[in-house]
């Protein structure tokens, strides 16, 4: 874990480094919320990466999107995506449901052009699996709005994971 004021004093570069896997594979999410500092709590670093990706070109979000892993996918991810998908159980699918999500996956990635984003955090496989099944009848515009939003959750998940704030320590 990483204290709040240490990560206020940090150089850009550290920064960037300390906190680029936030937001999946999308380092330049950090870079950007640099500039905001000192943060007073975790919540607003959170608030200025939230920011930072709002204000960023369609084709940017984008791109941050289809950095996310298919959920339930056997393939190699960042650690902070395998442990998420560990604590929901999709690590351990049989093969019946490795099939349905895959099976789904394929069809939600056909449709929308993107993965399936879902902030997996205190959920099951079977929450997962569900929200799946929902969401594939929605527009490309709601999930494109959704998948943030659920990106936006996950690197809040994260960042609570990662940050000491004083007031605790």
């Amino acid at each position: 874990m990483i204290n709040l004021g240490k990560l206020n004093n940090m150089s850009d570069t550290v920064f960037t480094e300390t906190l680029g896997e936030i937001y999946e594979h999308s380092p330049w999410v950090a870079k950007k919320a640099a500039v905001y500092r000192p943060f007073s709590s975790v919540d607003e670093l959170h608030k200025a990466m939230m920011e930072v990706v709002l204000n960023a070109p369609v084709e940017d979000k984008l791109e941050l999107i289809r950095a996310h892993p298919n959920l339930g996918d056997r393939i190699e991810m960042s650690d902070d995506s395998n442990k998420e998908q560990q604590g929901a159980g999709l690590q351990n699918l049989s093969q019946e449901e490795f099939h349905s999500f895959q099976s789904l996956n394929k069809e939600y990635m056909k449709k929308f052009g993107f993965p399936f984003i879902f902030a997996v955090k205190g959920k099951t496989k079977d929450d997962v699996y569900q929200s799946l099944i929902r969401r594939i009848e929605s527009t490309e515009t709601q999930e494109f709005s959704i998948a943030l939003t659920e990106i936006d959750k996950i690197a809040g998940f994260r960042l609570r994971d990662k940050i000491i704030e004083e007031a605790n320590v």
